[in-house]
């Protein structure tokens, strides 16, 4: 089918052999290396999303859905023995990364579910040959080659191989799913010993997933054991009843709130181990816009104006949270950095020459051009994003003072400096809080494990004079804190704008990573 749609394709458009009478045409010449291949299939795909699709037959139209469904199975094959090598070679170590996983997800940017996805199939191909040769050549479609593995992976191992030779064979010759299920059935009814037990496969096969999306929704998805299955199960069936005739949720409804309801009890029974020591906490995320906003809008309406140096405080305190419920609460005040103002302010500053961005500029004096103007430009931006840091942060900065002159209660208390301290051997827990609040995850460009998997990383290191601060901490995930920075010698800084930038210990690559999401406060 695959080599009918290839006849019909190019017919129309005219790569199709002589006709009558016709000189014969030179054949098709093969690609030499990897680029003119995957330039071949840009060409083809690039014919198919163009106008030129729309004005085909309808037969021409059926010939190539079945002639991209062979090519979609080759290309399921070609990328996993691409993927195969690409992580037997280990070749993601020179990106920085910890796995092909990982790489896949940064580099090809798609889900971790679908990087996991194609390593799964790499894993699954290089186990079962015979299927990746059927799907190389269009025999078997992705979901038919999925079924063929399943079905051979239930035997005993010495008799998976002859398994898949038989069953894609059957397939090639033109079998339904249906008769290869049956096949495949006979298969283990001859194969399986008298008391088989699949307890070790359903065990490394146990996860779930939970991925959440930008509003805070999430998806939860898994393959659980037979024993988690049960009490999963126990616990829903207690606690997802129905409440009385009032009750109109339906049961998919009332066993996400059943699971809800048994983690809000687990929580509230104080059995999960404690997160740094620390106790149940109120994080109040205030923004300093917000608390500007909040500012202005009590000079308004104490009929006073709403900025200089006539500009009156708000006329009473904002009641925060904390009252109603007993826990601590540690008020936070985070903000974005305006680019073009940044933007703005660097040129002004490297215009002017000030003293104090004398230093800064020092660094670009033996250069002359285009390359000089770019490295003064990135020192000023560094040097004001550094100064507003300090003027807006700590417990005499203007966020503190907004803070506690427009809040009350317990989001009013002291401020903690988040951005100066001193080198000690531990942490304090502000400070990884701060951290925590400014980084939300692992800050190595292309990584996106949780903040739950991260340690803080002095970017100078203490042996050399590195301060416990915020602008000198940074999280990273244990793989990029204890193996490629402490092992391999990749570097990372911190620019003062927020971005990350990571530079291989050879100085041949360098990736930039803009930082997570602004809070939303």
């Amino acid at each position: 089918m695959a080599l009918a749609a290839e006849v019909g394709l190019a017919d129309r458009v005219g790569l199709a052999g002589p006709g009558p009478g016709e000189p014969a045409a030179a054949p098709p010449l093969a690609p030499r290396c990897a680029a003119e291949a995957i330039a071949a299939i840009g060409a083809g795909l690039a014919f198919l999303n163009g106008p030129g699709a729309a004005s085909l037959t309808g037969a021409e139209l059926a010939e190539c859905l079945r002639g991209l469904a062979g090519a979609e199975s080759a290309l399921l094959a070609a990328r996993s023995a691409v993927l195969s090598a690409f992580a037997a070679g280990r070749v993601f170590e020179a990106d920085g990364q910890c796995s092909a996983r990982a790489w896949l997800r940064w580099q090809t940017r798609v889900t971790g579910a679908a990087a996991g996805a194609a390593v799964s199939w790499a894993r699954r191909l290089a186990a079962h040959p015979a299927v990746a040769a059927a799907l190389a050549e269009g025999v078997l479609s992705g979901s038919w080659a999925r079924a063929v593995c399943e079905w051979s992976d239930a035997l005993p191992e010495e008799f998976r191989g002859d398994a898949d030779v038989i069953l894609t064979g059957a397939a090639a010759g033109g079998a339904e799913l249906g008769d290869l299920a049956a096949l495949a059935e006979e298969m283990r009814a001859r194969t399986a010993g008298p008391d088989a037990d699949r307890g070790d496969e359903e065990f490394d096969e146990r996860g779930v997933r939970l991925e959440t999306t930008l509003d805070g929704a999430g998806c939860l998805t898994g393959r659980l054991t037979p024993e988690c299955a049960a009490a999963l199960r126990a616990v829903l069936d207690a606690l997802g009843k129905k409440a009385g005739p009032e009750d109109e949720r339906t049961r998919a409804q009332r066993e996400h709130d059943a699971l809800e309801d048994a983690c809000r009890r687990l929580i509230g029974a104080g059995c999960l181990p404690g997160r740094a020591g620390q106790p149940t906490q109120i994080v109040l995320h205030l923004t300093l816009d917000r608390l500007r906003r909040m500012s202005r809008r009590g000079r308004e309406a104490a009929g006073a104006p709403g900025d200089g140096e006539d500009a009156v405080p708000c006329p009473g305190p904002v009641a925060g949270p904390g009252y109603d419920c007993d826990a601590q609460v540690v008020p936070v005040v985070t903000g974005t950095v305006d680019q073009d103002l940044l933007a703005r302010l660097a040129g002004e500053v490297l215009a002017g020459g000030t003293s104090r961005s004398g230093c800064a500029l020092g660094a670009a004096a033996g250069e002359t051009g285009e390359a000089r103007q770019q490295r003064g430009l990135r020192a000023a931006r560094d040097l004001i994003a550094s100064a507003a840091a300090d003027l807006l942060s700590g417990p005499r900065g203007l966020a503190a003072a907004l803070r506690a002159g427009l809040l009350s209660g317990p989001a009013a208390s002291p401020s903690l400096p988040l951005d100066v301290g001193t080198a000690t051997d531990t942490i304090p827990a502000h400070l990884r809080r701060a951290v925590a609040v400014r980084d939300r995850r692992c800050r190595f460009p292309g990584c996106a494990q949780p903040l739950a998997a991260c340690q803080p990383h002095h970017l100078i290191p203490r042996s050399e004079g590195g301060p416990t601060s915020l602008a000198n901490l940074l999280s990273l995930c244990s793989f990029h804190h204890l193996i490629a920075v402490h092992r391999w010698g990749w570097r990372v800084v911190l620019h003062g704008d927020g971005a990350v930038t990571a530079t291989s210990p050879d100085g041949q690559r360098t990736y930039r990573d803009h930082g997570p999401p602004a809070s939303t406060g």
